[in-house]
């Protein structure tokens, strides 16, 4: 017995994925979604970021100069975006990259390829774990060191005035576990017999917490330093861009620390200061609201509901067997909520799609392939002539979006709902979009190229090729007639089993661009 509609299955694989097919819907239909997620939770991985940065030799130093050049690092996490088996994995990889934020865009030095990819390896190898587990990796990885100075931040120095740098302390709080004010279990703020905010934190407790994150560098214990023929220095081999920073003790403060209520007494060794602090944070009742809240937006909807956020955060406090933190529940939690599996009526209900997400479905859903192997797509942040949007590209440790913004002078400010992914979807971005997808759709991207023999045999029906476009892109959300007006564009040019192949190509292409320019498919319900 099938126990969901093609619909209910397509709109389920799609908050969870990038992307679907006959088979995931088949799969979907014939089990509960609890019991497919935790087939998708068991499945093995697929290659990691960094062996395929080192299957393409990119690791070996070059005379064009490769190990200084960030590119490799677009053509790596495009590649992740576009294939492997564990799409879930990866989608949830996604959104978690989109709240513990670092960044490609600032890296140099040696390998910015495999410094972001050692980032994206340990959210891929993290993301069904737990969230003590993950912020702890977070903390230690490389990438975030660069990126929030966490790298070669040393204890202060009185004879200098030199003191820690807060970065990371200040972002730790705010961006990544209890956010800046205190919050009931519904993610509501709490607030004082004056009815103002309660601040989680004040001033005071990030400059204790920033000296917990002195002393830590690169680790270079597992490197070998290779001499080359064009450059008079040695260039490092590429194992310090995925191993955990090191800590020097001599560079880490030995001050006492006190934040939100807690004490780590003077002297005590770094690796000691920095389990109490991270414990501290992942216990603080904040963190499973916060991180619940915009979990949700980035899966299924950018205003869920108090009631929501409060179930998955119940399940973020306890997995149903004790266990605070435990990643898996959240994803099963959010995914599998009545509020996400009813299909809402609100015209401001469920989420605009972001780029990254758009593109990446349509790679999957036609197969792309890359013909030498490169990958190479490079930066698509631009807006005029790309996505606006890249993936590991973020402008800012605030992300790409606020999960906060508000699009000023529309009805959802006058209602006050956000909307995260207007913030960078405007009248450019519209416009780079559509032209950038007509040509991607039709051209490929450099050696990544598209195969749309899934969808040749229905290129003489206009109404079928519609249907099938309307499932595996919306889950059936693009309205009967608005699919009317499309028909009718593409009947407008009627094609024959006797039409070229041109010709043919050009009906997958226009239907495929009305339905993905469509405002019911960019926006997800």
């Amino acid at each position: 017995m099938l126990n969901y509609t093609e619909t209910e299955a397509a709109r389920f694989l799609l908050q969870a994925q990038f992307s679907l097919t006959t088979e995931d819907i088949t799969a979907v239909r014939q089990q509960t979604y609890s019991t497919w997620l935790d087939n998708q939770f068991a499945a093995a991985p697929s290659q990691t970021g960094t062996a395929w940065l080192d299957g393409q030799t990119h690791g070996t130093p070059k005379a064009d100069g490769n190990y200084f050049n960030p590119s490799m690092g677009d053509w790596m996490a495009w590649r992740m975006m576009m294939t492997g088996s564990d799409q879930v994995r990866k989608r949830l990889a996604l959104a978690l990259s989109e709240m513990l934020v670092t960044s490609l865009s600032p890296i140099d030095g040696f390998w910015p390829p495999y410094v972001i990819a050692g980032y994206w390896d340990m959210l891929t190898a993290n993301v069904f774990g737990n969230f003590r587990t993950l912020i702890e990796e977070v903390t230690l990885n490389p990438s975030m060191g660069f990126f929030l100075n966490t790298k070669g931040n040393q204890k202060e120095d009185p004879s200098t005035g030199r003191v820690p740098d807060e970065n990371y302390a200040r972002e730790i709080m705010q961006l990544f576990t209890i956010g800046l004010y205190e919050l009931n279990l519904d993610g509501t703020v709490k607030t004082n017999s004056a009815g103002q905010p309660i601040e989680t934190y004040v001033q005071s407790d990030i400059t204790n917490l920033a000296r917990v994150f002195t002393g830590y560098d690169w680790n270079y214990s597992r490197v070998t330093w290779q001499n080359t023929v064009f450059l008079p220095y040695a260039i490092p081999t590429t194992e310090f861009t995925r191993d955990r920073m090191a800590l020097d003790a001599s560079k880490h403060s030995d001050l006492a620390v006190t934040f939100l209520g807690t004490t780590i007494p003077a002297n005590t060794p770094g690796a000691t200061a920095l389990q109490t602090a991270l414990n501290t944070l992942f216990n603080h009742p904040n963190v499973g609201p916060f991180f619940a809240r915009q979990m949700i937006q980035r899966l299924v909807t950018s205003n869920p509901s108090p009631a929501y956020i409060q179930r998955v955060a119940t399940a973020f406090n306890n997995n149903g067997a004790g266990v605070r933190g435990d990643l898996k529940a959240v994803w099963k939690a959010i995914l599998t909520d009545v509020e996400a599996r009813t299909l809402p009526t609100s015209p401001r209900a469920g989420k605009l799609r972001e780029p990254i997400v758009r593109w990446a479905q349509w790679a999957r859903t036609f197969n792309v392939t890359s013909a030498t192997g490169k990958w190479e797509i490079y930066d698509t942040s631009n807006a005029d002539t790309g996505l606006g949007q890249s993936p590991l590209r973020s402008p800012s440790v605030f992300n790409f979006f606020r999960p906060g913004y508000v699009p000023p002078q529309t009805q959802f400010a006058t209602d006050g709902d956000v909307a995260p992914e207007f913030q960078i979807h405007n009248e450019t971005s519209t416009a780079g979009y559509i032209n950038f997808l007509a040509w991607s759709m039709a051209n490929g991207y450099n050696d990544v190229k598209p195969s749309y023999s899934n969808v040749l045999s229905l290129v003489t029906d206009s109404k079928g090729l519609l249907d099938w476009l309307n499932l595996r892109f919306t889950a059936n959300q693009i309205s009967p007639a608005t699919i009317t007006l499309m028909q009718a564009a593409l009947d407008a040019n009627p094609v024959t089993a006797a039409s070229t192949d041109a010709q043919k190509m050009d009906r997958i292409h226009g239907a495929l661009l009305m339905v993905m320019a469509c405002p019911e498919y960019i926006v997800q319900k």
